[in-house]
């Protein structure tokens, strides 16, 4: 197990190296005279027709629509099995990472509503702040090495993994557009038979994909995001099961493996090039000083700092939960500010809230980034000198 888990901490820092290159070359790109070349690889257009199905849609769209729920997919299975076998397993072990995750959905939000509350074009915004960027906060995590505690690093990916299981659910509710009542029956049906097929113990991994296909479609069509389809069916498939000679093993666990390189390594790293080319060129701090930008780099910076540290703080001194083992009050203070690495969960909220990727002219996808930046640098320099301090004590 704690092979498995050094495993995947590793695999996920050099994900996090991968995005920072993806999001460098995109902003090269964009900026350069090659800018064209960016912008024609974002509108490829991509189209599959089967009968009376078709689905017509840019590269970018592909991207944000059909990968990304491969990447929610992956999500789902882990949120799933760290509730049956995991970090979220018992009450003890969620509490404080919940209890954090909540300010860090809840304070960003706030920020952001300071700014822009009132205000029916900006105010879709409010959750950009909100999300976190696991794979890129773990990749600043690994630079200091192992002199971090094991127990913190398990307390970043617990707190992310509820914040992302937060981002599911805003996205359900908030993010919706006009709903088309046949693809939901239809999508309900779908649902209903890989619940079947659950109960039933089915164990042949073709079949749900099969299935999810038309699961997918179907929520696609809707008008409910498609990337939830992901989640939903993650939620279906079985954690253990017994193949055709009798063997057991667990189909959730497989998949969860075959995905996840394909998600560190191309899927989130590709998405993060198609949604970080900002054309700095045309914008002025007198823009980055309106309420969008504003509410979005605060909102990351000082929101989630603020929101998981002081409710970590609060559920500590209340003894509802305990201290990472060998950490101490500035070591969460540096991984409460690495909570504000939003980076691919902030662009992709971003792209729902505001489907007009120029209605801000870019500011709002640049506030991400430094507020991402900040978040990053200034955690890994919290941490670093509280890691040199205790060593030193």
């Amino acid at each position: 197990m704690k092979q498995k888990f050094s495993e995947l901490i590793k695999s996920d820092s050099v994900g996090g190296v991968l995005l920072i290159v993806a999001m460098l070359l995109a902003l090269l790109l964009v900026n350069s005279p090659l800018s064209h070349f960016y912008d024609y690889f974002l509108h490829v257009p991509m189209e599959i027709r089967v009968g009376a199905l078709h689905i017509d849609k840019t590269l970018h769209h592909w991207i944000n629509d059909g990968l990304m729920a491969i990447f929610f997919l992956m999500v789902g299975l882990e949120v799933k099995r760290e509730i049956l076998e995991g970090h979220l397993s018992s009450i003890g072990q969620v509490a404080l990472p919940a209890i954090a995750a909540i300010g860090g959905i809840l304070f960003p939000a706030l920020v952001y509503l300071f700014f822009n509350y009132g205000d029916p074009v900006t105010t879709p915004g409010w959750a950009i702040p909100t999300a976190t960027d696991i794979a890129f906060a773990l990749g600043i995590l690994s630079l200091l090495g192992n002199r971090v505690p094991v127990s913190l690093k398990i307390f970043l990916m617990a707190l992310a993994i509820i914040d992302d299981l937060g981002a599911i659910i805003v996205i359900a509710l908030f993010y919706t557009v006009d709903l088309s009542l046949i693809s939901i029956y239809i999508a309900s049906a779908a649902l209903a038979v890989l619940i079947i097929f659950n109960m039933l113990g089915f164990s042949r991994k073709s079949i749900f994909f099969a299935v999810a296909a038309v699961l997918w479609v179907s929520v696609l069509k809707s008008g409910v995001h498609a990337t939830l389809a992901g989640v939903a069916f993650a939620f279906t498939i079985p954690m253990m099961a017994k193949n055709p000679q009798g063997q057991t093993f667990s189909p959730l666990k497989e998949i969860e493996h075959g995905l996840h390189p394909w998600i560190v390594f191309f899927i989130l790293p590709l998405f993060a090039f198609v949604n970080a080319g900002v054309d700095m060129r045309g914008i002025s701090l007198d823009q980055m000083s309106g309420p969008v930008p504003i509410g979005i780099m605060l909102g990351l910076f000082l929101g989630k700092q603020i929101g998981v540290f002081s409710l970590s703080w609060l559920a500590i001194k209340l003894k509802i939960a305990s201290m990472p083992k060998g950490s101490n009050w500035l070591m969460l203070y540096g991984v409460s500010l690495l909570t504000g690495i939003g980076f691919t969960m902030s662009l992709f909220i971003n792209s729902l809230a505001f489907p007009d990727d120029q209605l801000f002219g870019g500011t709002d996808r640049l506030a991400i980034l430094i507020g991402t930046f900040l978040s990053a640098t200034i955690g890994y320099l919290v941490l670093k000198y509280a890691i040199s301090d205790k060593k030193n004590a």
